[in-house]
């Protein structure tokens, strides 16, 4: 009897064990099973809606802002050299009416500086390079414009998420001082929220900074080209007037 015994108790604590270890495994599992959209949405949930919801209208803001800049910084980006030379080729054989026709039916802000030099070709060289220079610095703008909130929403983010991480140590410690007892399971939350918040604004910083580096590289480049066509135009009316 006492053996049937032992091995009774032996069998229904294999089992129990048995019946514990395929419960551990099937919540790796399911754990295992979350996608990163899944997990993604539940870190932001955990980490509170305040803060959260600042930072992710902070990354939809900027993303909004960077994608219309760089539609429009590439519908903006012109072959300067096939202009110049169609612009050369209008000069030569219809004169400056000819050009300033192939320079309306461009886009861009090179065509658009092309036009201004032109139209006021006829006056002096001096009053065309006034005018090239002057029009250059509104084209500009117009490339820059709306870019300085993508540095604010850059400098913003994190900013947001540090000052979840300082409520949330904050929160902690109030629960501490209101137990009288120093409790993992008391600051736990706390802590947690506060480095969700701070993890988030980071993403979306580093995400913006991204943007924000390739829009900054395709102003720069498009200057360059103003910059360039402009020296070309006073070339090409240098040598028409002569």
């Amino acid at each position: 009897m006492a053996i049937g015994t032992v091995n009774a108790n032996a069998t229904t604590a294999f089992a129990s064990a048995t019946a514990t270890v395929t419960t551990v495994t099937q919540d790796d599992a399911a754990a295992e099973d979350l996608t990163f959209h899944q997990e993604l949405k539940k870190r932001f949930i955990e980490g509170g809606p305040g803060f959260m919801g600042i930072v992710l209208l902070c990354l939809i803001l900027g993303l909004a802002i960077a994608i219309e800049r760089i539609i429009f910084l590439n519908l903006s980006t012109t072959n300067t050299k096939k202009l110049t030379q169609n612009v050369e080729d209008a000069l030569n054989s219809g004169g400056i009416e000819a050009a300033k026709e192939v320079c309306r039916n461009t886009k861009g802000p090179v065509a658009s500086i092309f036009y201004q030099g032109l139209d006021r070709a006829d006056e002096d060289i001096d009053a065309a390079e006034k005018a090239v220079v002057a029009y250059g610095g509104v084209q500009m703008g117009q490339l820059e414009k709306n870019v300085s909130w993508i540095s604010l929403f850059i400098a913003l983010a994190p900013m947001l998420g540090f000052m979840g991480t300082v409520i949330g140590m904050i929160q902690a410690f109030d629960k501490i001082e209101a137990a009288g007892d120093m409790q993992p399971s008391l600051v736990a939350g706390g802590i947690k929220v506060a480095l969700l918040t701070t993890v988030f604004g980071l993403i979306v910083a580093i995400i913006l900074q991204i943007f924000y580096n390739y829009i900054i590289a395709k102003i720069d480049s498009i200057v360059n080209d103003m910059e360039d066509a402009s020296i070309t135009l006073m070339d090409l009316l240098v040598r028409h007037k002569k």
